[in-house]
């Protein structure tokens, strides 16, 4: 009798192995895999958290861009993606803080969650973390783009390209980068060689860093305030020193940094399809 119950009991167990039956993989065990995985550790606080959805959602499927546009959710929707990881905000602040946005029943905002309910989504930020792995992949790949990998110098974040005018260089990102709205301080005909690369919107401080190296001449970056990083550069004109700046755009100058993250979770993510949702460059010029 006793030996009837135990087989019985050991059926019901192993039931589900022996049928091949697995538990859905939900938002909350991808981001654990991430974390197990993104080889610096895990620390708090971070901006590497969860903004909309319900983590417990079993996923469909996985878009990793590099802004959670409404266009981008869309496109991701679409797709049969229900999991979105995006590098910046969703919701217009660093920190993705909507109690104000709430309160003032911001209209884009109550629309754009209105989607994410609706299509039951899931929006997690990866930031912080993907920026601490050396190399860091946004310096990493913008630079595999433009074409200077085999000029690195002493960081992915240093190159040494073969001497050429700043109207030159300038020429040839815009060709290699889709970047229809790149801005350009400094003397169009000085030569240069010596580039520092500052993806995304870094900072004052880091740019100045990076601008105050005898190996910088040309610092290319994301964005900047214009009274902070752009002033810096034309005073640093006015006062004789081999300085210039190229702005590419927050979104294209870290676009390729996250495609390149899809790839990497697509290596230990493999219930679901994993796909790279381009955001697109907001800016246009008049022709």
């Amino acid at each position: 009798m006793r030996r009837s119950i135990f087989l019985a009991i050991a059926a019901l167990v192993l039931a589900p192995t022996l049928s091949g039956a697995q538990q859905p993989l939900t938002a909350r065990d991808v981001v654990q895999r991430i974390q197990q995985n993104i080889g610096v550790p895990w620390t708090q606080p971070t901006v590497d958290t969860f903004k909309d959805g319900d983590p417990a959602t079993p996923v469909t499927g996985v878009a990793v861009t590099m802004m959670a546009t409404f266009d981008v959710l869309k496109r991701a929707a679409a797709r049969g993606a229900n999991l979105v990881i995006t590098h910046e905000p969703t919701f217009y602040d660093h920190f993705d803080k909507l109690d104000v946005l709430e309160a003032e029943h911001d209209s884009v905002t109550l629309a754009k969650r209105a989607f994410i309910r609706e299509h039951r989504m899931i929006v997690v930020r990866m930031h912080d973390h993907w920026h601490r792995r050396r190399p860091e992949p946004m310096a990493t790949d913008l630079a595999r783009v433009l074409g200077w990998e085999r000029y690195r110098g002493a960081s992915e974040f240093l190159y040494r390209v073969p001497a050429t005018t700043l109207a030159e260089l300038a020429a040839t990102i815009r060709r290699r980068l889709p970047t229809p709205t790149l801005r350009v301080v400094g003397d169009s005909t000085v030569r240069v060689t010596k580039i520092g690369l500052s993806p995304g919107a870094a900072g004052f401080e880091r740019h100045r860093q990076l601008l105050q190296q005898e190996d910088v001449e040309v610092l290319v970056i994301g964005e900047a305030r214009e009274w902070e990083t752009v002033e810096y550069v034309a005073d640093a004109v006015t006062a004789g020193r081999r300085k210039a700046l190229i702005i590419l755009g927050h979104v294209p100058s870290e676009q390729d940094g996250m495609e390149e993250f899809a790839r990497w979770l697509g290596t230990f993510v493999k219930e679901v399809p994993v796909t790279f949702v381009p955001t697109a460059d907001p800016f246009w010029a008049p022709k």
